[in-house]
């Protein structure tokens, strides 16, 4: 099965130390049950109970403490995160949130040099401590290029530190707070380590009304020494851009959580209820709903685990990942935006009752795509690699699944962030090519008709200019590279040919839509119009293939999980 179901849940892919902590997460959530998760949620109360819970378990210091500084079992192994990802927003976005920024803040900790705060990091996540990672800035918000935050040299040879940060979570108790700033005095970049309960560290306010503590704060002649400098310069502008390398993966991670536990609720409550003389599931439109709702979600979670394997396979000579890594911040989390709107549209009025957990995924989920940088953002990113994935491949080793209890130890040796455009990728087109199915080879005429309009009828200089002309071009090559890592990993997992068929149903539809929306820009030339309208496909509409994915994929789902009350 590819969702995650806390009842028959085994993890039979990790070590068994790492599936016995999965488990008794999952068995704190359902001993607490809906009822006390909602209640929570409705009254935004601190999550103590669950942050005890990870203290005595040692949750966070298993999972997020590289091997050289933590114990047996504890490291930094992206397969099993992504695993813990998933069940703490399945249960709940707040959950997840304090996971997540945690692991932002251990970014530059475990990337610098400095090996006494490294060792004292590592006690303070066996003691139970969570971190924080103080980047945006109210007036700049991710843009750090204009960062306020200044560290002022003294005489002694220690520092003042000066400014605010906005939006960071966790900074209400952080034991640490991984903070950005420059030097005063040669402008240089600067990361350094505070606690949010030093008398100079000011938490102004929760800054969103929610069940987590998203912080404004202020540093107020904060002293600063030596031993509390993580980097300088270059290293640690790299230390930055490499950090939301890490962290923000799991983003995709938590759409995927929330999405699942919505899909089963809305499935469970429409396979019960009869409208007008019928089940809700047997409706047309219902039935189109669900097998759309479940293959996005299906290829989500494809596509975010095979872009594991490559951020774990990854080196200075082999960063594909660089590509991959920000399509599952913005492609898969955006899916999860189209999914959560499919299945309400199945559930209606009920994804408003406060007693399910549909209101808080319907709530949720608009947070993913917009959380540590836009979807704009990933795109800006993802652009860069679209010619040399088009038309420069270059030849490496097969990638298998990288499931193996390591640690992951190029992700905090990253080094320079320059030289995006050199990165080079493997052909597409032998993937493609592996499977001949109806909807894979009317989506590949799809992918050529773009590739002539790159050659022929590329975006002229005033086209490059327009960062929504560019935007939808992107978003038709991350369908192409989306579809890519889904027919990898489909393979790898012996998912069925029809799954796959109908899931590049919803992929020709998608890449035509895209496809109409730049043929409709006002500067599209004649030319890429043309390109356009060829790149307008109807799916193969095969009912069987649609009944039997229907039935034996999603409709075999009802009643196999209902949280505990």
């Amino acid at each position: 099965m590819i969702l995650f179901n806390p009842r028959t849940a085994t993890f039979d892919h990790l070590d068994p130390d790492t599936a016995a902590l999965l488990r008794k997460t999952i068995d704190w959530f359902e001993k607490k049950g809906k009822t006390r998760i909602k209640e929570d949620d409705h009254e935004r109360v601190w999550y103590d109970d669950f942050l005890e819970f990870v203290k005595d378990e040692r949750i966070f210091a298993t999972f997020l403490t590289p091997s050289q500084f933590g114990e047996e079992n504890q490291r930094w192994d992206t397969c099993r995160n992504n695993a813990l990802s998933e069940v703490l927003s399945f249960y709940g976005l707040a959950y997840w949130y304090t996971w997540q920024v945690t692991i932002l803040g251990l970014g530059p900790i475990w990337m610098s040099n400095n090996r006494p705060i490294q060792e004292k990091t590592a006690q303070l996540l066996k003691d139970g401590a969570i971190f924080a990672y103080g980047l945006s800035e109210k007036e700049h918000g991710a843009d750090i290029y204009s960062t306020s935050m200044e560290l002022e040299p003294q005489e002694d040879g220690t520092f003042r530190a000066n400014g605010s940060k906005y939006y960071i979570g966790n900074a209400n108790l952080a034991a640490l707070v991984s903070t950005f700033g420059i030097m005063s005095d040669s402008k240089d970049y600067v990361f350094f380590a505070v606690d949010s309960q030093h008398e100079k560290f000011e938490c102004v306010k929760n800054i969103c009304n929610s069940q987590n503590y998203v912080a404004e704060f202020a540093l107020h002649d904060y002293p600063i020494t030596a031993d509390d400098l993580l980097a300088t310069g270059q290293t640690a502008w790299d230390m930055s851009l490499n950090t939301v390398n890490v962290g923000k993966f799991n983003l995709g991670w938590a759409s995927i959580g929330i999405c699942t536990h919505a899909f089963y609720e809305a499935l469970n409550h429409a396979a019960h209820r009869r409208l007008f003389n019928h089940t809700v599931t047997d409706f047309i439109h219902i039935r189109q709903s669900f097998v759309d709702a479940f293959t996005r979600l299906a290829a989500m979670k494809l596509f975010a685990q095979r872009a594991c394997d490559y951020m774990r396979v990854a080196s200075v000579d082999d960063r594909r990942y660089l590509l991959y890594n920000p399509m599952v911040k913005m492609k898969v989390t955006s899916q999860g935006e189209t999914v959560i709107n499919l299945l309400w549209d199945v559930i209606a009025a009920k994804g408003f009752e406060k007693d399910m957990m549909f209101e808080m995924a319907a709530r949720d989920i608009r947070a993913l795509p917009k959380l540590e940088g836009t979807i704009h953002v990933n795109m800006a990113l993802i652009i860069k690699f679209m010619a040399n994935y088009f038309f420069r491949p270059a030849d490496y080793d097969p990638v298998p699944a990288q499931t193996d209890p390591v640690n992951d130890d190029f992700l905090f040796n990253q080094g320079p962030t320059r030289g995006l455009g050199k990165i080079r990728f493997h052909d597409y087109r032998p993937v493609y090519n592996s499977l001949k199915l109806p909807n894979l080879r009317i989506f590949k005429k799809q992918i050529n008709t773009l590739k002539h309009l790159l050659l022929l009828a590329r975006p002229n200089k005033k086209q490059i200019k327009d960062f929504d002309f560019l935007l939808n071009l992107g978003e038709l090559f991350t369908l192409v590279v989306f579809g890519q890592l889904v027919i990898e990993k489909a393979r790898m997992d012996e998912v069925g040919s029809d799954l796959l068929d109908q899931i590049f149903d919803f992929m020709i539809r998608d890449f035509s839509q895209y496809a109409l929306t730049l043929y409709s820009k006002p500067n599209s030339t004649a030319l890429q119009r043309y390109f356009c309208r060829r790149m307008i496909r109807q799916p193969d509409g095969d009912r069987a293939r649609f009944e039997r994915v229907l039935q034996h994929h999603v409709y075999s789902h009802t009643d196999l999980y209902t949280m505990n009350t």
